[in-house]
């Protein structure tokens, strides 16, 4: 497996993002509206995608949240390779991305219908903290963060 630093133009971090937004699309039904507005990807400049035999299979996005601090976005792993440790290396790369930037600290969020996204988060030794920013309020958003440095 490779890993590769690029940003959200790269047409292979599109079409992952693609497979993701159709895959939460079904998981989370008529709530999928209100999560796609805060999940654009026209602006993330620090993507990392995985390649298997040079295929796209997995892919993870920061972007900073404050001066400390970046946020996990737009983590994916295609369906037939989950379970690999793809999503992990993924996660790993943009924490060590984060700390080459300066950042000290990586936050995200995610959806408590997706059991394996938490166990994912919780074995890399992500925390889980109170709703932040959009996501205050909504039930089916959990939060973490993870103190990196």
């Amino acid at each position: 497996m490779k890993l590769t630093r690029t940003n959200s133009s790269n047409p292979d971090f599109v079409k992952l993002v693609a497979k993701l937004d159709a895959y939460l699309a079904a998981i989370d039904g008529d709530e999928h509206v209100f999560y796609a507005q805060h999940n654009k990807i026209d602006e993330l400049n620090y993507v990392s995608i995985a390649y298997e035999q040079d295929r796209p299979v997995g892919c993870g996005a920061i972007k900073e949240f404050d001066s400390q601090t970046m946020e996990i976005k737009r983590m994916f792993t295609d369906p037939d390779v989950r379970g690999l440790g793809i999503a992990t290396k993924v996660l790993i790369e943009l924490e060590k991305w984060a700390v080459e930037l300066g950042y000290s600290r990586s936050v995200l969020e995610t959806g408590r219908r997706m059991p394996d996204a938490i166990n994912l988060y919780e074995k890399n030794g992500y925390t889980s903290i109170p709703n932040y920013g959009q996501y205050v309020g909504i039930e089916n958003s959990v939060c973490f963060e993870k103190k990196l440095m």
